[in-house]
């Protein structure tokens, strides 16, 4: 099996062609051009523009293209840009019914934003369709829809989060945590990356490029885990040339589970090292 790495995700406004420009660079592992949010409705046409330039280029990971959402003046228009343009996949906002995606018939992988109370209790329906490639936490939306208060471990939002992750991994999909808004505080991003890694998240959206790093050492695999990993596994092929069933690795019982990861560890390492 092969791995895809999805450990930074950065956003790019479109309407920031020195930015879209500068993001080949940054050793993202993707990278989300932005027309919805992050570009006022005077310069969505210019950042169309922007956007289906940059689709030209050659980029080291997946380029995806956020666009507005249903019911937009831009949807189709952004849409039909990106398609023809032969974008990686579309990002879609503040998705809430599965119907509606799988009756978009996109050529292309689609990763659904979850962002309203609505869009996590259907997140299992969402998950499900076959065209969507991944999750992805919208929590500045989501928040405020449910009246939550700011808190330093996000503990408002656990059970949201928890439920995005459970059931994208059940539907065999990519969940992506929220961005975190202060670029300043780079100990609080470390915290907030650890937890989602805690939580299952593959990766995490990031807005800044000094976020990449962090959110790349976080959510890949550093030396010791790999190293930990081959470990288990000599353990392992060693028990089974002696015939045995199970193996013990520093004191704890091993199983072909256990192996499953190991060598999931070890494909992502390997994914991660150019």
């Amino acid at each position: 099996m092969s791995v895809k790495p999805w450990r930074s995700v950065l956003y790019v406004p479109g309407d920031k062609p020195r930015a879209i420009e500068k993001a080949r660079t940054l050793h993202a592992d993707a990278v989300i051009l932005d027309l919805e949010d992050a570009v006022a409705p005077e310069h969505k046409d210019a950042a169309r523009g922007n956007v289906k330039e940059a689709l030209a280029w050659r980029w080291p990971g997946p380029l995806l293209v956020r666009v507005n959402g249903l019911g937009t003046p831009w949807e189709h228009s952004d849409r039909e840009m990106a398609l023809l343009a032969g974008v990686d996949g579309l990002v879609l906002p503040k998705v809430e019914d599965a119907r509606t995606v799988r009756d978009l018939h996109l050529r292309v992988p689609l990763w659904a934003m979850i962002e309203t109370p609505l869009g996590v209790l259907r997140a299992p329906e969402i998950a499900a369709v076959p065209g969507v490639a991944g999750l992805i936490v919208g929590a500045n939306d989501l928040a405020r829809a449910l009246r939550t208060r700011p808190h330093p471990q996000r503990l408002p939002l656990l059970q949201a989060l928890s439920a995005v992750v459970l059931a994208a991994r059940a539907h065999g999909k990519v969940p992506l945590d929220a961005v975190f808004n202060d670029v300043r505080d780079a100990q609080g991003f470390a915290r907030e990356c650890e937890q989602g890694r805690m939580l299952g998240f593959a990766g995490k959206t990031v807005i800044h490029p000094d976020q990449v790093a962090a959110a790349n050492a976080i959510f890949g695999v550093g030396e010791t885990e790999a190293e930990d990993a081959r470990a288990l596994l000599a353990a392992w092929q060693e028990a089974r040339a002696a015939g045995k069933s199970v193996a013990t690795y520093r004191g704890a019982l091993i199983e072909q589970m256990h192996v499953d990861a190991a060598q999931e560890v070890l494909e992502l390492w390997e994914a991660t090292r150019s």
